[in-house]
């Protein structure tokens, strides 16, 4: 069975998500989880976590941060807040998560999430060896490395189907000391819709925003496997990741119900290439205008890869 995990930005999307087909709803707060479409008080986190219940599907909490001494200082209390309302697993990337979690008061199902670093079966098994229940793989794999990969996992891994990649992340305030060295004063988070440029290329057009975790970079177009998720299914990658962090709003779900037909069509047997083009064209006609959609790096000969 293909699992679709989707993130959420309101209580009201998260509703449509669920009520479309989704099976898994995934959120979090900035202080523990990074590049969230929205960040969620403790009271929205409960709320979220009882909706998906009520629909029969799951909660997934991002604590995916990398943190720093005062940062990990406060995870525990974090982690016996989401055992408390029934998070059904968390998405962890700091290894120092983990440790915290051998204590069986804070003990929750971690799926792996450190980014670019998942890049392996061998470093996917040695985290399920280690207690975790699933992988997020690195978005910056090409088709012929993730069959190598699929084939020989021994737990269950993530792929972004529909999404924005963060190319760069750095802790430090990049925007704000920016502004500070022009001498000006300006809103630096995601909503203003900053972008940079290479100074050579006017075609480019990186997404920048800055929150409380740092400055985060996004690549110049979207992902969307939509014509290879039939691909996906035969390699054996069960858990389908839609991510609206920058693809907001009621288009989002829509993409979702469009991803959850093409997964129902591919377990009844029903799904042709047809339909696989048709899904794209679909897709992109509700994308963002202002942002490019290609396959990413899945298509990229693995040698082109540095």
């Amino acid at each position: 069975m293909i699992e679709l995990i989707a993130t959420v930005e309101s209580i009201q999307q998260a509703k449509d998500l669920l009520e479309a087909g989704v099976d898994t709803i995934y959120f979090g707060e900035d202080q523990f989880g990074l590049r969230l479409p929205m960040s969620f008080t403790r009271e929205e986190q409960k709320e979220l976590t009882e909706l998906a219940h009520q629909y029969g599907k799951k909660a997934s909490v991002a604590v995916n941060a990398i943190f720093h001494n005062e940062g990990i200082a406060l995870v525990p209390e974090y982690l016996t807040f989401l055992k408390e309302i029934g998070a059904d697993n968390i998405a962890v990337g700091d290894p120092g998560v983990v440790q915290i979690m051998k204590n069986p008061e804070y003990s929750i199902p971690y799926r792996y999430d450190a980014a670019v670093l998942v890049t392996s079966s061998r470093q996917v098994n040695f985290w399920g060896k280690r207690g975790a229940v699933g992988a997020v793989i690195a978005r910056e794999i090409p088709r012929e490395e993730m069959k190598i990969l699929a084939a020989g996992v021994e737990i269950p891994i993530e792929v972004l189907v529909y999404g924005a990649t963060c190319i760069h992340h750095s802790k430090r305030p990049l925007l704000n000391n920016y502004f500070n060295y022009i001498e000006k004063k300006e809103s630096v988070e995601k909503r203003r819709g900053l972008f940079v440029s290479e100074p050579a290329d006017d075609d480019s057009h990186y997404s920048i925003y800055e929150d409380m975790n740092g400055t985060h970079i996004f690549a110049n177009n979207d992902v969307s496997l939509a014509p290879y998720l039939l691909e996906l299914t035969e390699m054996g990658i069960p858990q389908w990741k839609l991510d609206g962090v920058l693809a907001p709003g009621e288009n989002f779900v829509e993409v979702a119900k469009l991803f959850v037909n093409a997964r129902n069509e591919i377990e009844a047997g029903t799904w042709t290439t047809e339909k696989s083009a048709s899904l794209e064209l679909q897709v992109r006609a509700l994308h963002p205008e202002v942002r490019g959609l290609e396959a990413g790096f899945y298509l990229l000969n693995p040698e082109d890869v540095k």
